[in-house]
């Protein structure tokens, strides 16, 4: 499989190596296969063994050459060993018609191992192949963060920075990261928000010579590793609903960045049949009031109970923006231009009717989102953690306008309850306890690291530690 960038009108094609390593396209632009590798949507458990084993038939065309069968097999089976559920990602029926996906069995309780540990294991292996070191760097609005570094933790060959918005991550967020001691770590709180970090990591990658000279590499959405190894869950969940009777299944996705949800994007490509996608937003609405317009306009970042999703500019919303526009590289680079310069573009939303038709955009604002843990808590004994919560109310919305959840559904749990637990506890009155694996997290020492939003002094400091 070979890819090319968003914004190369020339088609310029690379590896999946090249494109795991380098991140963002020199560029600017991020990275897409130059075809979908179509599998038979009608596949059933009989196909593969366990979620490991699916990880590895799902990804495999899009790693090829680099890694055989063998190879990401055993890769796939270390990215889960650490996982705390038998099934990796279990479905839970929460009402009729109505299942949470599990997502936060991993090391750092939130979806986010899912794919970064795949990632960490690729990286590690091309590096000790190459015998090369490299300094990956990422922004994290809550979960990105320490689930990179939990993956990336003590690898000789990586230095991992990783950038923060002060005060606006959940303490349990923030110590995930703070708390870890190996020397190739440094978690960087910097006096802005999520966007500000966002754009930070990318003016380093647009920064050719310092790119260069520090061999940057990115763990962030934008890495096309992260999408691939994504999609695999949307599999997993149609498979076992399939095989219970259940057909034209919906996801409701909690979304910020519009890395996970255009997983599922992906997976409808490679012929996982989805009826559709629920952009479930907070209050910084964004993609929702695309979706609605055709508009996307950019405003100020709204605080709110749902930290990881507080954004503005969805990075990954490029990927879609490009088949939005006809595969036409220059029209993206024109309208990521225009955002830039005006803050906002738009597209006459007769282009893409298909892409329209999947897509529904609903946002939740914070009051919404605590009566929906308490309600959930009343109805089932579920915690549930605010960003999965927005996902429960935007398909109650949905329910509530159609008189029915217009196909089964599912709502992806992104997170565990005890990472928001001031949340949950303004919600139900309870504090969620922390899992076993992390108990001693308030009690570990913190190393703090905080740095003005100053591109300059940023580059210093990853100059003087990678």
């Amino acid at each position: 499989m070979k890819y090319f960038s968003s914004r190369d009108s020339s088609a310029n094609l690379f590896s999946f190596e090249h494109v795991l390593l380098d991140g963002l396209a020199r560029d600017g632009g991020l990275y897409l296969p130059e075809s979908w590798k179509k599998f038979d949507s009608t596949m059933s458990l009989s196909n593969y063994s366990d979620y490991a084993d699916l990880a590895a038939k799902i990804m495999g065309p899009y790693t090829e050459p680099k890694f055989d069968r063998q190879k990401l097999i055993d890769l796939s089976y270390k990215s889960y060993e650490n996982f705390t559920h038998p099934l990796i990602a279990p479905l839970v029926n929460l009402a009729d018609n109505l299942w949470l996906l599990e997502l936060f069995h991993g090391p750092t309780l939130a979806f986010k191992d899912f794919a970064l540990q795949v990632v960490g294991k690729f990286f590690n292996e091309i590096l000790n192949e190459r015998n090369e070191h490299i300094t990956i760097i990422g922004a994290t609005s809550g979960d990105t963060g320490s689930a990179a570094i939990e993956a990336f933790r003590g690898l000789p060959n990586i230095s991992i920075f990783i950038l923060y918005p002060e005060g606006r991550i959940s303490e349990v967020q923030r110590r995930q990261m703070t708390s870890v001691i190996e020397t190739n770590v440094h978690t960087i709180g910097v006096d802005g928000s999520f966007d500000d970090c966002q754009t930070l990591v990318k003016n380093l990658f647009q920064d050719l010579s310092f790119r260069e000279r520090m061999k940057l590499g990115a763990v962030n959405s934008i890495n096309w590793g992260r999408i691939l190894a994504q999609t695999v869950y949307y599999w997993h969940a149609s498979i076992n609903l399939r095989n219970k009777g259940y057909e034209n299944i919906s996801f409701v996705v909690p979304t910020g960045n519009f890395g996970n949800v255009f997983a599922g994007w992906v997976a409808a490509q490679s012929g996982l049949e989805i009826k559709n996608l629920v952009v479930a937003t907070n209050q910084n609405d964004i993609l929702t009031r695309f979706f609605k317009t055709g508009i996307y306009k950019k405003l100020s970042v709204i605080q709110t109970l749902s930290p990881s999703m507080d954004i503005q500019i969805a990075s990954n919303f490029e990927r879609l923006l490009y088949y939005i526009l006809g595969c036409n590289g220059s029209q993206v680079t024109n309208k990521i231009t225009g955002l830039l310069e005006n803050n906002e573009f738009s597209i006459d939303n007769s282009m893409y009717p298909d892409i329209r038709k999947m897509f529904i955009g609903v946002s939740i604002d914070d009051e919404t989102t605590l009566k929906t843990i308490s309600r959930v808590y009343s109805e089932t004994g579920f915690v549930v953690d605010p960003h999965t919560a927005t996902a429960i109310a935007a398909a109650n919305k949905l329910k509530d306008e159609n008189g029915k959840f217009p196909s089964p559904t599912v709502c992806l749990a992104t997170a565990h309850p005890a990472k928001f637990p001031l949340a949950v506890q303004k919600a139900i009155g309870i504090k969620p306890e922390i899992p076993d694996k992390i108990a001693d997290l308030m009690d570990r020492e913190e190393r703090i690291i905080n740095l003005p939003n100053d591109l300059i002094k940023l580059k210093d400091f990853i100059r003087a530690h990678s």
